[in-house]
């Protein structure tokens, strides 16, 4: 298949293809593997091939949805049976493979999906932009001096690029929905709960966090919605309430007349610049056009407080990862990168106390978000408070580096790290995207549009977020926002 005619069509496209004899799956693996030689090298979205057992796979009897069509996981959670997932991390990057697929994995093998590559991410996934010492710097396609976005920044990259039409991530803080803000494309994070996360662990981040795609297509992300929902994970923490009808019929029907607020305002006070305001009141005043009810309105969440909580949080995750990698692989302190020890240092000088305290304001701040969905269907605001960020563009300047390690040395970065300099330097670290973390920590649906283009011609979308169980109604929006302001047929200039 030519790869212009592979580009026209989504995954649910090209699966129609296969099931009719149109094409086949080897066909389309070959058209994908071209199509990632070609770019790769511009983009560096896949950052592990595995392109001989995706031959072996596709010469297979396949079934299911998605039966023949080429995929990319990342290289993040997302476990592969016989194949290193290497987070990002050097100390991981030729570790020892896996033993058995996770469940999301398992669940997109099952629908007939090929699977021939993993996807760069951040060490650990820890930032909003996918720029790793062990793999390099993924780049926008839309303007290759820019971030693809992180930490699913790979796999925006890799869709953007027309490598696959759709792709695995994962969503802690924003790691779906900031890569798709970046590169023009969809992404929906599901609510918690939802995803089966099996069978390592029973849900990441106290269920903040949660697996999905990225895509240009919300018909595309409905059906695989229904793919990893399809049934319950018997050794998970809950089960979800799932919906009567499946997502992909359900992102058919009209979402009726929407009450939408929206705010433009960073939650932590930080500068917006003025093309995220203009992406959100554009999306305004399309969503009145077609006749849904929308208000400026303000949540009621204290969107520094939960910014805090939020990082409370991440410290501790990312200090218990690096202490379980060392264990696991034997690997020296310096192995790991600078912002990923000092992220450590903090979360081991987070008394067990403050955490449970942290944790128990989640509570605060789900309750403030329910009471904001009581007068409103959803939350419109900016999906970034700013444009693409240049590659590069948010490192740790030298001179802070060269303090940290002397920090780190001594032994006293911990220390440093519980006082309110430290937090605010942090805090003002999210400033590029301080909107997707309530979200993660109230654990409700939350969506990216790529409604906005930038006098520039960089993508930057618009975030709406749902309350418990609107997964159906934000993707029949979207469905409607799709079909008033196609998107899915741009192309960046590669």
């Amino acid at each position: 298949m030519e790869y212009a005619e592979y580009r026209r069509h989504d995954a649910t496209g090209l699966a129609a293809l296969v099931a009719g004899g149109e094409v086949g799956p080897g066909e389309l693996l070959e058209t994908a593997i071209a199509r990632t030689e070609a770019v790769n090298g511009r983009v560096n979205a896949v950052v592990r091939p595995m392109y001989e057992a995706a031959r072996a796979r596709a010469g297979t009897e396949l079934s299911g949805p998605f039966a023949g069509v080429p995929f990319l996981i990342k290289d993040l959670l997302q476990d592969y049976a016989g194949e290193p997932t290497g987070s990002g991390c050097a100390a991981l990057r030729d570790g020892p493979p896996a033993e058995r697929s996770s469940e999301p994995v398992r669940r997109w093998l099952s629908s007939g999906l090929v699977v021939f590559g993993k996807t760069n991410t951040p060490e650990f996934g820890i930032k909003g932009v996918t720029e790793p010492r062990a793999y390099g710097p993924t780049r926008n396609p839309w303007d290759t001096t820019r971030t693809s976005g992180g930490s699913s920044g790979g796999s925006a990259a890799a869709v953007a690029a027309g490598i696959v039409p759709v792709a695995g991530g994962n969503d802690g803080g924003g790691s779906l929905r900031i890569p798709a803000a970046c590169c023009g494309l969809f992404a929906l994070k599901p609510g918690r709960g939802l995803v089966p996360c099996g069978p390592l662990q029973a849900e990441y981040l106290h269920g903040a966090a949660t697996d999905g795609v990225i895509s240009r297509t919300v018909r595309d992300s409905a059906r695989m919605l229904d793919v990893l929902t399809e049934l319950p994970d018997p050794g998970g923490p809950f089960e979800a309430a799932r919906p009567e009808l499946p997502y992909v019929q359900g992102a058919l029907r009209a979402p009726g007349r929407l009450r939408v607020g929206f705010s433009t305002r960073s939650p932590i006070g930080t500068e917006v610049h003025p093309e995220a305001v203009a992406a959100v009141e554009s999306a305004a005043r399309l969503l009145s056009g077609l006749g849904h009810e929308v208000e400026e309105a303000e949540t009621g969440v204290d969107g520094r407080q939960l910014a805090e909580d939020f990082l409370d949080m991440w410290y501790g995750q990312v200090a218990f990862t690096l202490d379980h990698t060392r264990r696991e692989t034997g690997a020296k302190a310096n192995a790991f990168e600078l912002d990923t020890r000092l992220l450590a240092a903090a979360g081991r000088a987070t008394r067990a106390h403050h955490s449970f305290g942290s944790h128990q304001r989640w509570n605060t701040h789900t309750r403030a978000l329910a009471d904001f969905h009581r007068r409103y269907d959803l939350l419109l605001t900016p999906t970034l408070a700013r444009p693409p960020v240049g590659t590069g563009e948010l490192d740790t300047p030298s001179w802070m580096q060269a303090g940290s390690r002397a920090l780190l040395a001594l032994g006293v970065a911990g220390k440093l790290a519980r006082t309110k300099l430290w937090r605010d330097v942090i805090v003002e670290n999210l400033a590029a995207t301080p909107y997707t973390q309530l979200a993660n920590i109230t654990g409700r649906p939350a969506m990216s549009v790529p409604l906005h283009r930038t006098e520039d011609g960089l993508p930057l979308g618009v975030q709406f977020v749902g309350p418990w169980g609107s997964e159906t109604t934000l993707l029949a929006l979207a469905t409607t926002l799709e079909a008033a302001s196609p998107w899915a047929e741009l192309e960046p200039p590669l």
